[in-house]
């Protein structure tokens, strides 16, 4: 990498934030202190150079104001959209769905309704934006065969609000299924049992009052709290065949396997199976685990990828 693309790189700038809020900051007291040096020595005042400091004043005012709805206080992640970023996921929905000005209509009100829930409900969405906005605006679009929808994993049920919405907006009928251990943490293997940026505790209350944001569906929810490899817990809610799998449980390749495995059993004929963080390199498990699936006899046919999930269709 040239040291013009280091510099240009998403790691640099985060580096060189504070540099930069600091050079912001000296260059402020220095306006600061030519406006008091211009109203002790002219009169009247330069009213250009007062003007100057009192935009600057409100700018900061209103960035403060924008970066406590859409910053990462309180979530642990910004919300921040990029133009290069959201280009490139109107450019890959529309690759799925054929459809650019459905794309660019559907991640755009995905974007509000993730701003919006987070706003209003416990905890957060988890994930980046791009990503979230990808699947809220994707689903709809790939026209799934019925209105069952299971979400393996859950973590605060914002994401499943989130896609009952979408889901309504596009004149479905959605009759959300969602399979969690509710731990009170989010459960990965390999990482640390820590508390959420949020502070909320990971439990049924919290997924409940989330959902209540989507009204009577959301509301209507069947939620079966266990591991989806446990038999019990799939014997549970295996009574349907679901039109959309939504796999965002364990993150290792076995765990990921497990859940492509069951999912062939479940997904309806023409399913949307959709594969959380396929692609992120924090969880190299998923890839292994979904390429490997698809060189066996499966159902699922690959039908692309927007931010870092992978779309499925079955047979």
């Amino acid at each position: 990498m040239n040291s013009r693309s280091l510099l240009r790189s998403s790691v640099s700038r985060r580096l060189l934030r504070p540099v930069a809020d600091l050079i912001d900051q000296r260059i402020e007291r220095q306006v600061r202190s030519t406006v008091r040096r211009t109203g002790a020595q002219a009169a009247p005042a330069r009213p250009d150079t007062e003007q100057l400091v009192r935009d600057v004043e409100q700018l900061r005012r209103r960035q403060l104001t924008f970066e406590l709805l859409v910053g990462p206080h309180g979530r642990g992640v910004s919300r921040m959209v990029g133009e290069a970023s959201l280009e490139h996921l109107y450019t890959e929905v529309a690759a799925m769905s054929g459809d650019r000005d459905a794309a660019e209509r559907n991640v755009a009100s995905a974007f509000r309704l993730l701003v919006a829930l987070e706003s209003l409900g416990v905890g957060r969405i988890a994930g980046g934006t791009m990503n979230i906005c990808g699947k809220l605006g994707t689903i709809p679009l790939l026209d799934p065969p019925n209105d069952e929808i299971l979400e393996i994993g859950t973590l605060y049920g914002m994401f499943s609000a989130g896609l009952v919405r979408m889901m309504e907006r596009d004149g479905r009928s959605p009759n959300l299924t969602i399979v969690d251990p509710f731990a009170g943490v989010q459960l990965q293997p390999g990482t640390d049992e820590r508390q959420d940026p949020t502070g909320t505790p990971v439990d049924e209350h919290a997924v409940r009052t989330n959902l209540g944001l989507a009204g009577p569906a959301g509301a209507a929810a069947r939620i079966r709290q266990g591991f989806s490899e446990d038999p019990e817990t799939r014997a549970a809610v295996s009574d349907r065949s679901y039109g959309v799998i939504v796999v965002d449980g364990d993150h290792s390749a076995k765990g990921v396997a497990q859940d492509l495995e069951w999912a062939e059993e479940i997904a309806a004929p023409g399913a949307i199976v959709v594969l959380d963080d396929y692609g992120d390199p924090s969880w190299p498990g998923i890839k292994e685990a979904l390429d490997d699936h698809l060189k066996g006899d499966t159902r699922f046919a690959y039908l692309g990828k927007a931010a870092r999930s992978a779309y499925l269709r079955a047979s």
